[in-house]
């Protein structure tokens, strides 16, 4: 079975969309999804009509990673997919999962698009298919064997930005094979249109590289809140 976690804080209309799209493929997987809401969620996201196999999960700790874990706990699959609610995946994506994990991998990623046309996203995302600095984020849609992803104890509920990157570095220090799937999901292109192309761009930059540097994860936060307007994380 595949565990889909979804974590979220005030994304009604996303999740309303994204789970008319993942319909299709859930209804020819066996899979369960876990609605991670994070625990100051004001939207009523509970109120959407869901199917049998979907749960709506109210979080206890704060942010992305506490949300993800906590899901985490009550999964029974053998695969625990994480995707965001601004992302949409490929019709094929749970078989491409399967079939990565028979394979013999342990984990692995998506290569994405963004939902707006634009060169410079077009540049950004084709660094999304291959290995390299940017490997790892949250967008990629991380998915990995629950054994692997409960030996390395999941993510870091102290790292309240960029968990999936500091996953990410427990996963190679602990030489988790994992594969970089290309059948791209569609990327929300709303912190882009919200901000600049080149203020994103650069930002991003200077959080990767402070982060491994060391930087304490509550001050990358709060530059990460000063450099990108993002008003739909607002207490994530």
């Amino acid at each position: 079975m595949i565990s889909l976690i979804i974590p979220a804080h005030n994304e009604y209309d996303n999740l309303k969309s994204l789970l008319v799209d993942l319909s299709s493929a859930t209804a020819i997987s066996e899979v369960e999804v876990f609605i991670s809401l994070s625990s100051c969620n004001t939207d009523n996201s509970e109120s959407i009509d869901v199917a049998e196999h979907v749960k709506f999960l109210r979080c206890n700790g704060m942010g992305r990673a506490s949300q993800m874990n906590e899901a985490a706990k009550l999964a029974k699959g053998d695969v625990l997919v994480f995707l965001h609610a601004d992302v949409r995946p490929p019709k094929s994506f749970l078989y491409d999962i399967e079939n990565t994990i028979q394979a013999g991998y342990d984990a692995g990623f998506f290569s994405y698009r963004f939902d707006k046309e634009n060169v410079f996203l077009k540049i950004n995302a084709m660094f999304t298919a291959k290995d390299g600095i940017f490997t790892g984020g949250g967008d990629q849609c991380l998915f990995i064997r629950k054994t692997v992803f409960e030996a390395l104890q999941g993510f870091d509920r102290h790292q309240v930005v960029m968990e999936d990157f500091e996953f990410f570095e427990r996963m190679k220090k602990s030489d988790v094979r994992y594969k970089i799937i290309n059948n791209d999901l569609v990327v929300s292109a709303r912190k882009y249109q919200n901000n600049s192309y080149m203020r994103v761009n650069l930002s991003n930059l200077l959080l990767v590289i402070l982060f491994k540097l060391g930087y304490p994860a509550n001050k990358l936060k709060n530059l990460h809140n000063r450099l990108i307007r993002s008003p739909y994380q607002k207490g994530s």
